[in-house]
């Protein structure tokens, strides 16, 4: 009987009524039409607190770019242009001479500093394997912050933030190597 009953629910799906709580669970999020690209940029700090529809106007504007293995995404000494999240794959943050820095993978993000320095860039960003990723660039930002200032500064306090919080893991690093010194 329970089975006929899970076939009669599956057949009524099929026609769009969600008649069985897990069905329409499973299918309520797929209702939103979020884009693979909303969802990532919501996991990103430099993007938090922002609305939905603020969300989906960044979604249209990023740049999305796939590397193969060994393909640089920025090299040292480069301009910088804009940041990058990454969507699958992994990318190696390595200085000039080959040193990693940084393996990042899905969900991270890197070279944010260039939405607000023109400084160049101080490491090489290359794919470890074939990696799709989003690009959001400052002329992206400059063009949010003159169409609409607030939208704009959110993203700009946020970005205070992440260069904060940074800043003092750095410094905190520093003590800790002066003091095993």
């Amino acid at each position: 009987m329970e089975i006929e009953i899970f076939f009669i629910n599956l057949y009524n799906n099929k026609r769009g009524h969600m008649s069985h709580p897990i069905w329409s669970n499973i299918f309520r999020n797929l209702k939103r039409n979020e884009s693979e690209t909303e969802i990532a940029l919501k996991q990103v700090p430099v993007f938090e607190n922002l609305t939905r529809s603020e969300l989906k106007e960044i979604s249209k504007i990023v740049h999305k770019r796939e590397f193969l293995k060994d393909e640089y995404v920025f090299k040292f000494n480069t301009p910088g242009l804009g940041m990058y999240i990454i969507i699958n794959g992994e990318i190696v943050v390595e200085g000039d001479n080959g040193t990693e820095f940084a393996r990042l993978k899905e969900g991270d993000f890197f070279g944010e500093t260039a939405l607000i320095s023109e400084d160049k860039r101080s490491a090489n960003a290359k794919a470890f394997m074939d990696t799709r990723i989003i690009a959001f660039f400052r002329s992206d930002l400059l063009e949010i912050i003159r169409r609409n200032p607030s939208f704009g500064t959110k993203i700009l306090f946020n970005l205070s933030n992440i260069m904060a919080k940074r800043l003092r893991k750095s410094n905190s690093l520093l003590q800790d190597k002066e003091t095993n010194i």
